[in-house]
Formats: structure tokens, C-alpha cells, sequence
């Protein structure tokens, strides 16, 4: 079911961002008035932003009750949520359990998508490209620097928060042991978010290593890459990393994000599991 719930999700995501953008098309906005009256299009009219949020609903429902008709037919199958220092199991042969998995699978899917985009809001490219980034944020793209950064943990940790209460209530997990204990497991989930930055970033780093040496054309997308993988790169540019006309920084930068990110997500495991149940 894995290969299943990342179509859907990567579905529900398109359509998403479908509605996040729908409103800068040029073409949805009413045709203006003219000598001759106003001109209405004999096309059929379109679709408004809140259907697709219905689409999106009905989607995650569908997954639902497809989920649960699997489960009650073959028995007490289980749907895990990964969040890294945990993963809640979700019984398919509950209709209330799986209902909520599909949403929540959809949400982590949606939160790990804006995660990646507040870290590329951070570094700022240049436009066009960055428009990309700053339709789906929003007004959260003009934002001061440090409140995109502790973004991501404050709101990790209140959706964790809020969840421990949906997975009690839904027998999904036990209660945690006192408000303590929720505020702990919060901190600790929220932590995690940040985990998340090593995909962006590497990527970003992988493309400016090939675009300093295979020239791509002029498109404005390379000059994204080269601009906002420089800005990433200024801690180490008083570290003499080049080698002839080799670079070698941006390799270090690889290697130092994804030792950060694994070294971090093992503490964190080891952290959450210390917590008192």
C-alpha cells in the first residue's frame, strides 16, 4: 500500500497547489467589460477554488473506505504513519482509525512539501523562479528569516499536540502519562521537522555541482541554482575549498548536511524512546 499512498498523496499535493495558484491565472478572472457590453465566454464555466478542496476531501475519503473494505476482507492489516522518531499504526479494519490515517497521510505529505519550501524561502533566489516558492507560502514567504526558521518546530509540535488527543480518543496510542510528557514528545516530534531540509538542500547542492560543470543554457532556473546554492554556501567561503578550478565546497556542504541530518535523527530517536510511557 505504500506505492498506493504516495500516488494519492502526490495526487492530493497537485491538486493542492491547483488551488493554491488557481487565483494568479490570468484566464480565471471575469472577462472585463467592453463598448459592446460584457463578454461572456461561451465555454462551460470553470471550476471555483473550494471544489477543488471537495475533490481533495473526497479523495482522502475514497482512500478511506477502499482501505477499510481491504481490511475487513483480509483482517487486522495496519497502515503506519512515519514521523520519524515514530510511527502510529492505523487498523484498517476501523473505519474511524483509517479515515483519520488518510487525512493525516495527506497532511504529513502537505507539511513535508511547505517544510521544503520555508528552508528554499530562507536562502531567497532570484525571480522568476522563486515565484514558485512564493505561491504556494503565501504572505509566510515575506516573513522575517527567524520566523521562518522555528516555523517548521512550532508547527510540528502543535499538530503533535493536538494529535496525541485524536490517537487516544481513537485507541491509536496509549494517553500520554501527564501534560509533561505531551510536551515533551512535542518537542522532540517538532525537532524532527527540521530533518526534512536535508532533501532541498542536497538537491539544490547536486545541481549546482552539475551545472558548474555542464553548461545547461542561460534559463533562468540555473541561475536560481547557482545563486541560491552560493547563499547556502557563504559559512565556508572563508575555508580555502578550491583546487585549480575544482570547487570543492559544495561537496563538503553535501556531506555535512546529510551527516548533520543523520546524526541528529539518531539522537532524536534515542531521546523519544527515553521519554517516560
Amino acid at each position: 500500500m505504500g506505492y498506493v499512498d504516495f500516488i494519492l498523496n502526490l495526487a492530493g499535493l497537485l491538486l493542492w497547489l491547483n488551488w493554491r495558484s488557481i487565483r494568479f491565472d490570468p484566464l480565471a478572472k471575469r472577462t472585463p467589460a467592453t463598448l459592446l457590453g460584457t463578454l461572456r465566454p461561451a465555454a462551460p464555466r470553470k471550476l471555483r477554488r473550494w471544489h477543488l478542496l471537495l475533490v481533495i476531501a473526497g479523495l482522502l475519503v475514497l482512500r478511506a473506505l477502499f482501505y477499510w473494505k481491504i481490511g475487513t476482507a483480509t483482517g487486522d492489516t495496519t497502515s503506519y504513519l512515519n514521523l520519524g522518531v515514530t510511527a502510529p499504526g492505523f487498523r484498517r479494519d476501523i473505519f474511524w482509525q483509517i479515515l483519520a490515517f488518510s487525512f493525516l497521510s495527506f497532511g504529513l505529505t502537505l507539511g513535508i512539501f511547505y517544510v521544503g519550501l520555508l528552508v528554499l524561502s530562507v536562502l531567497k533566489g532570484p525571480d522568476p523562479v522563486h515565484r514558485l516558492v512564493k505561491i504556494p507560502l503565501g504572505r509566510v514567504d515575506g516573513w522575517p528569516r527567524w520566523a521562518k526558521i522555528i516555523l517548521p518546530f512550532f508547527a510540528t509540535a502543535l499538530f503533535w499536540w493536538l494529535a496525541t488527543w485524536l490517537f487516544s480518543w481513537l485507541q491509536i496510542l496509549p494517553p500520554p502519562v501527564s501534560m509533561a510528557h505531551r510536551f515533551e514528545q512535542s518537542l522532540v516530534i517538532g525537532l524532527g521537522s527540521y530533518l526534512v531540509w536535508k532533501f532541498p538542500l542536497g538537491a539544490l547542492l547536486v545541481l549546482h555541482i552539475l551545472g558548474s560543470y555542464i553548461y545547461f543554457g542561460k534559463h533562468p532556473f540555473w541561475n536560481y541554482v547557482k545563486l541560491t546554492a552560493q547563499e547556502l554556501l557563504r559559512p565556508l567561503k572563508k575555508i580555502p575549498l578550491r583546487l585549480g578550478r575544482v570547487d570543492f565546497a559544495p561537496v563538503l556542504a553535501l556531506a555535512l548536511i546529510f551527516l548533520a541530518a543523520e546524526l541528529a535523527g539518531r539522537a532524536l530517536n534515542i531521546l523519544y524512546l527515553r521519554l517516560p510511557f
